[in-house]
C-alpha cells in the first residue's frame, strides 16, 4: 500500500513537472511576450522549433555557395527567415525552453552591460560542461571577478610582449613547411596549418608546453566539441535525452577523465619545480603559473582550487586557439579574393616592419591591417552567438522579460544588417573602420560584437589580435596568394565559424 502510494505520488510529480515545463511555461512566456508585440514561430509540443531549425540548416549547407560575403542565409537560415517575418527581436523555442533573439543594438547594449546583474550566463550541461567546466567563460559573482582579474594580468600588454617571440618562432616553423610545399607546386590547406599554429602558440605562451605536449589536450577538446555539435539542438528535459545518448556520455566521461589527467600532469610538473626551488616564483609567470600562484595564495579567501585551475586551462586551451584559427582562415580568404587590399596591407607591413620579424610595438601601428581584421571579423564573426539568461523578471528598453528566458544575440545577423551598416553591409570594405569602430555604422550605433562587449568582453582579445597580426605580417612579407581553383566557399557553424571544406590557396614567393 505504501509502495503503491509512493509510486502514484512519484508519477503525479513527474506529470506535474512535465506539464509545467512543456505546456505551462510556453503558454505563460509566449503570452507575456506576444502582449508586448514580440512575435515568433509557433511553439510545437515538446520540440519547440528545433526540428525547423535543423531542417533549415541541413538544407542551407547541402551545397556550396558562390563566393560571396552574404553568408547569413547559409550559416543561420532560421535567423535570416524569422527576422524578416517577425522583426528585429522575436521569440522562438529550443525544445520547451524559451529563447528571445535580440538584434536591436540598444537592447544588446543593455543585456551585455548587465549593470544590475539581471542577466547571467546560461547553465551548461553535458559535453559543454565537460569542455569548459566552471571557468572564466561561464562562472559568475566573486569567483568570476577573481579569475577575470588574474586573466587580465596574464594577458596584459607587457605580458603579451613577452609572448611575441614564441608567436614569431611558431609562425616561422609553419612558413618553413609552406616553403617546401610551395616549391613542389602544391596548394596549401591553411585551416589545418593554422590549427597547428594556434595550438602551439597557446601551449607555449599560456602553459609553457610544446604543441606535442598539448596535442592530447587539444584532440580531446575537439572530440568533445564534435559531440556538442551533434547534440546542440536536441531538446533537454527530465533526463530523457541521457537515455538516448548513453554511449556518447560514456565516451565523453572517458574523455573528461583523460583531460583531467593530462592537465594535472602539467600542474604536477610546475609543482615539482616549486618543491625543488622552494620558491613560489618558480611556478612561472605565464597563465598556468599565475593560476598556480593563486592556488597557493597566502590568503585562503583568495585561493582557487585545483579543479578551478583545470577548468581555466580547458577554457583557454579551447578558446585561445579556436577563435584565432577561425579568424586567420577568413582573413586569408578575404585577402585572397580582394588582392587590392592584400597589396595595401603588404605595403604597410614593409613600411613599418621592413623585412624583419614583427615586434609588438610595430604591429600596433599596422592600421590598415587592423581595419582588415575588423572588417573580416564583422563579416565572418568567429563567435556567432552570445547567450545570456534572465535571472529574474527583467526590463530592457520597453520590454519586460520573464525570469528564465534565454537571450540570444546573433552576432552575424547584427553584423550583416544593412539598416545598421549601410547598403554595402555584405561587401568587404575595411574603410568603414578608418575612423574607428564607433564611427563605422550608418548612425554611429555601436553594433560590433565580435568579441563581446561590456564587463564580459573577451579577455584574450589582445592576445588573439597580436597573434593574427604577427602571422599575417610574416606571410605578407614572403608571399602573395590567391584562392586555389579547388577552394569551395562553405562557411559553417561548428561552435565557431569555420570553412566546411577548408581553405586552399596558391602561394607565389615575393621577388
Amino acid at each position: 500500500m505504501i509502495v503503491s502510494s509512493f509510486f502514484i505520488s512519484l508519477c503525479l510529480l513527474i506529470a506535474a513537472r512535465f506539464t509545467y515545463k512543456v505546456i505551462w511555461v510556453p503558454f505563460v512566456v509566449g503570452y507575456a511576450m506576444r502582449s508586448q508585440g514580440i512575435k515568433g514561430p509557433s511553439y510545437k509540443f515538446i520540440y519547440g522549433n528545433t526540428k525547423e531549425v535543423i531542417q533549415m540548416r541541413m538544407q542551407s549547407i547541402s551545397s556550396a555557395m558562390e563566393i560571396s560575403h552574404d553568408i547569413l542565409p547559409r550559416v543561420h537560415p532560421h535567423y535570416f527567415s524569422w527576422i524578416k517575418l517577425y522583426g528585429a527581436n522575436f521569440l522562438h523555442w529550443i525544445g520547451p525552453k524559451p529563447q528571445m533573439v535580440v538584434t536591436d543594438p540598444e537592447l544588446i547594449r543593455e543585456v551585455l552591460g548587465n549593470k544590475e546583474g539581471s542577466f547571467g550566463k546560461i547553465k551548461l550541461e553535458g559535453d559543454p560542461k565537460r569542455m569548459l567546466g566552471d571557468g572564466l567563460a561561464m562562472t559568475e559573482s566573486d569567483k568570476w571577478s577573481k579569475l577575470r582579474k588574474l586573466a587580465t594580468q596574464a594577458f596584459h600588454a607587457e605580458s603579451l610582449k613577452d609572448m611575441a617571440p614564441d608567436m614569431v618562432a611558431s609562425v616561422e616553423e609553419m612558413l618553413e613547411r609552406w616553403k617546401h610545399e610551395q616549391e613542389k607546386g602544391k596548394e596549401i590547406e591553411v585551416t589545418e596549418e593554422f590549427r597547428l599554429l594556434t595550438c602551439e602558440v597557446i601551449s607555449k605562451t599560456a602553459f609553457g608546453s610544446s604543441y606535442l605536449e598539448g596535442k592530447n589536450i587539444f584532440e580531446m577538446l575537439m572530440k568533445l566539441s564534435a559531440n556538442i555539435i551533434r547534440d546542440i539542438t536536441r531538446p533537454r528535459f527530465f533526463g530523457i535525452e541521457k537515455l538516448l545518448r548513453l554511449n556518447e556520455d560514456m565516451e565523453s566521461n572517458r574523455i573528461e577523465r583523460s583531460l583531467y589527467e593530462s592537465i594535472t600532469e602539467l600542474i604536477r610538473k610546475r609543482e615539482a619545480m616549486m618543491a625543488e626551488s622552494g620558491k613560489v616564483e618558480s611556478l612561472g609567470s605565464d597563465f598556468l603559473g599565475s593560476l598556480l600562484k593563486l592556488h597557493h595564495h597566502v590568503d585562503k579567501e583568495n585561493r582557487i582550487s585545483v579543479q578551478d585551475i583545470i577548468d581555466e586551462c580547458k577554457t583557454f586551451h579551447f578558446a585561445g586557439h579556436e577563435t584565432t584559427n577561425s579568424l586567420l582562415a577568413w582573413v586569408i580568404v578575404v585577402l585572397a579574393i580582394h588582392t587590392d587590399w592584400q597589396e595595401k596591407a603588404r605595403k604597410e607591413v614593409f613600411e613599418i616592419c621592413g623585412q624583419e620579424n614583427p615586434k609588438p610595438d610595430a604591429v600596433q601601428r599596422l592600421k590598415t591591417m587592423s581595419m582588415i581584421i575588423q572588417e573580416t571579423s564583422r563579416l565572418y564573426a568567429p563567435v556567432l552567438t552570445l547567450l545570456r539568461r534572465t535571472k529574474r523578471k527583467t526590463k530592457i528598453g520597453k520590454l519586460t522579460i520573464p525570469a528564465g528566458v534565454e537571450i540570444d544575440i546573433p552576432v552575424l545577423a547584427v553584423h550583416h544588417n544593412p539598416e545598421i551598416w549601410g547598403e554595402d553591409a555584405h561587401l568587404f570594405n575595411p574603410d568603414r573602420f578608418a575612423e574607428g569602430m564607433a564611427n563605422a555604422t550608418k548612425n554611429n550605433t555601436m553594433a560590433y560584437f565580435t568579441f563581446g562587449t561590456g564587463p564580459r568582453k573577451c579577455v584574450g582579445l589582445n592576445f588573439t589580435i597580436l597573434e593574427v597580426k604577427i602571422a599575417l605580417t610574416m606571410i605578407l612579407q614572403r608571399y602573395t596568394f590567391i584562392l586555389s581553383p579547388n577552394y569551395v566557399h562553405s562557411p559553417l557553424m561548428v561552435l565557431t565559424l569555420r570553412p566546411q571544406h577548408g581553405v586552399k590557396i596558391l602561394l607565389r614567393p615575393l621577388e
